[in-house]
């Protein structure tokens, strides 16, 4: 199975693994996905008899706590009947839930003492002819579950070996389930407002792509980091305990199999942060065509790849999605010589609306940052202290030339990305972050 087939699969099963319950208007609990194929995991959810032995329930305490009692067993996927397994999985997550809910009432109504129910969204999925997925409201969650199920799925192999496997009986499984300390934990545990979303920034290794991955990370979503090799992004996404990503977004297909890869590994994306970029000057009725081009490639066109991609994979999901641009103060305010980087920025600004108007019926926010001054990237020190003196300046006052008189970093643009991402009623929105620009100052 080819890694577009792959990520189509993990794809469809995180979309209909959401769970609505409990959230706002139009939004979800969603999970992220762990995928596991190993030939003995292959042998199992292979088997004639997998739908008896695989509901049998679990092996331990910590399966039932971490897994529920028994997974979810979906059809097989068949080559070019994407929509089919599609629906038939909508189809079984329903019956889950239904019977989770059914099962919870049945045992809550025999208990001494009330219950808080979990949420009734699967924990484990089967795919017959693929393998099995641990699902998780994080990447670490996910990841356990998947864990837990390999080592299920080795007790019950064995098991079957030599006899059958059977497990306790479900009103035992509903005791260890609802076991008064880990009702104790759920009523303390706090999450976090990106907890289970997906986020994807471009040049994720540079100064404010890689302060903006942080920011997200802090706030609970799980993070993908696309960026040129010899940017050092492996290590950036290492530090982070994210997906790192080598490739050039001016590469279409470079970037479709990127994007893919998130899909595979996550099962999708929630939000995704344009930020590659590069200024090229010239003065423009002297600067020669290569340039404008090439500035075009990156600061426009590798855009619209790269969000084209997240619609294609957030469309497919169904759950809505964020889209943010980085996008210059050059879009608004022209500087001498900078025509060449500013024309493709207005042009990238005129597209983040474009996407809000198209895909804000689907849930999908589109908005933009104008990131203006900041150290790292374009500003090098060298920059800095010619610019300085150019302006009869000090360093700390050219890095202040602003209404509020301090400096911006790219912290302070972190969060500006971080507000848009969690503002979920705002899309076609542009926020400027430079301290205060009157020149550029549609705000």
């Amino acid at each position: 199975m080819s890694l577009s087939d792959s990520a189509s699969r993990a794809r469809s099963l995180r979309s209909m693994a959401r769970w609505r319950a409990g959230k706002p208007a139009g939004e979800y609990r969603r999970f992220v996905l762990d995928f596991r194929g190993g030939p003995a995991v292959l042998n199992f959810v292979n088997g004639e008899d997998v739908h008896r032995y695989a509901l049998e329930g679990v092996a331990t305490p910590d399966h039932t706590i971490r897994t529920k009692n028994y997974p979810l067993i979906v059809p097989t996927p068949e080559a070019g009947r994407l929509d089919d397994f599609a629906a038939a999985t909508r189809e079984a997550v329903a019956d889950f839930i239904v019977e989770y809910h059914d099962y919870f009432a049945r045992h809550n109504a025999a208990s001494p003492m009330p219950k808080r129910e979990l949420d009734p969204a699967p924990r484990v999925i089967l795919v017959p002819g693929l393998g099995l997925f641990g699902l998780g409201r994080s990447a670490k969650d996910a990841a356990i579950a998947a864990d837990l199920a390999e080592s299920w799925v080795a007790t019950v192999t064995d098991a079957e070996a030599i006899g059958s496997f059977e497990s306790l009986t479900e009103a035992e499984l509903f005791e260890m389930e609802y076991w008064s300390l880990e009702q104790a934990k759920l009523g303390s545990a706090i999450e976090k407002p990106l907890q289970g979303q997906v986020a994807l920034v471009t040049g994720g290794a540079g100064t404010i792509g890689l302060a903006t991955a942080r920011a997200l990370k802090a706030a609970g979503a799980e993070i993908a980091l696309l960026d040129l090799a010899e940017s050092g992004v492996v290590d950036a996404a290492k530090k982070l305990g994210g997906l790192s990503l080598d490739a050039d977004v001016t590469h279409p297909d470079a970037v479709r199999a990127a994007f893919d890869r998130i899909a595979e590994t996550f099962g999708g994306i929630d939000i995704l942060v344009s930020n590659a970029g590069a200024a090229w000057q010239g003065r423009i009725g002297e600067v020669d065509e290569k340039t404008l081009r090439d500035s075009f490639e990156l600061n426009f066109f590798a855009h619209q790849s790269v969000a084209q991609n997240a619609v294609r994979i957030m469309r497919a999901q169904g759950t809505g999605g964020c889209l943010l641009f980085n996008v210059s103060r050059q879009a608004v305010a022209q500087g001498p010589n900078a025509g060449p980087y500013g024309l493709p920025k207005a042009a990238t600004l005129f597209l983040m609306k474009q996407y809000a108007l198209e895909y804000g019926a689907e849930k999908i926010r589109a908005n933009a940052v104008n990131a203006d001054g900041i150290r790292g990237g374009l500003l090098t020190p060298e920059f800095i202290a010619e610019r300085a003196a150019a302006y009869g300046m000090t360093e700390a006052e050219y890095m202040s030339r602003n209404l509020l008189k301090r400096e911006v970093t790219a912290e302070d643009v972190a969060q500006a990305f971080l507000h848009l991402a969690l503002a979920r009623n705002t899309t076609g929105s542009f926020a400027t972050v430079d301290g205060g620009n009157i020149a550029a100052a549609p705000r």
